[in-house]
């Protein structure tokens, strides 16, 4: 076994196929949108090179600049909101509390589920007519907050942030119960001989030693917030008046419903390099020595 692993030729046959399935489903694509980005093109025919134009639109429209905050805004609720709930419940959970294993599947369950699924669900729950969301408020008195919450504009963006919350709060949850769970519990023990309490020990020992996972979460978190889209398209479709929208759900309106493909391509490699970007900065603000 160490042979194989040692003869660089046995490593390389192993890899091309992986290597030519990801050139062919991922950098080809990539290059393909920077082509196309650079050109105004309908889809049909020959498009007309005119370099960055579409690049100095995006950043003057006031529809693509909204988006692109919308998309800002559901980062920061991920990293503000999500990351603190699931850290918590991982904390909790990895205490070793009674129920543990039950509690653990449940809070899993919203991430096994489709987004299309989830987006319908909710939709249901926030419906002015017949919405439990509504619905409950009525019965408790509060029938004057009662509205339409993916109508309005004040509620629109709010309303569809906690879906998206509450389906990945889980799956972060699990990634960092895993990590609490592999740190020695030797290292526990002495915490708890020399007087430390839970949450000393939690901020003291147990967080610091999870950085690797909790860079992983937050990585996924924000690109997972930066490329959303079937959950904004099902729940809103990026309204109302584009409150709601996105530059994932913008990119797909401007090239199948006003088939400008080079705009269109300029806005999804303007999301992988706001991808990329960030991605690098976590990273620099992770590294230890």
């Amino acid at each position: 076994m160490n042979s194989v692993f040692s003869n660089k030729k046995a490593i390389a046959i192993f890899v091309l196929p992986t290597l030519l399935i990801f050139c062919t489903i991922v950098l080809v694509p990539i290059f393909v949108s920077s082509y196309y980005s650079l050109l105004d093109w309908n889809g049909v025919g020959k498009g007309a090179f005119i370099g960055l134009d579409n690049y100095k639109e995006m950043f003057t429209d006031t529809r693509a600049l909204n988006s692109i905050k919308n998309s800002m805004l559901f980062a920061a609720a991920s990293i503000f909101i999500q990351l603190p709930l699931s850290l918590v419940l991982a904390l909790i959970l990895a205490s070793t509390i009674k129920g543990e294993g039950f509690y653990r599947t449940v809070y899993f369950i919203p991430v096994l589920i489709s987004t299309v699924v989830i987006a319908q669900l909710w939709s249901k729950i926030y419906n002015a007519d017949y919405g439990l969301l509504n619905w409950l408020l009525e019965s408790i008195g509060l029938s004057n907050l009662a509205q339409d919450w993916l109508g309005q504009k004040d509620t629109a963006l709010v309303a569809s942030f906690i879906p998206t919350l509450w389906q990945y709060v889980g799956y972060h949850m699990l990634l960092m119960y895993a990590g609490a769970k592999s740190i020695s519990q030797d290292i526990f023990e002495a915490a708890k001989i020399d007087g430390a309490s839970r949450i000393r020990t939690a901020f003291s020992i147990t967080i610091p030693l999870m950085r690797p996972i909790l860079k992983v979460c937050l990585v996924f978190s924000v690109i997972g917030a930066f490329k959303v889209f079937d959950l904004i398209y099902v729940l809103t479709g990026g309204g109302p008046l584009f409150t709601t929208e996105v530059p994932s759900t913008l990119m797909y309106t401007t090239i199948f419903d006003t088939y400008r493909y080079g705009y269109g391509s300029a806005i999804s490699v303007f999301i992988i390099l706001e991808c990329l970007v960030f991605t690098v900065i976590i990273n620099k603000f992770f590294k230890t020595e």
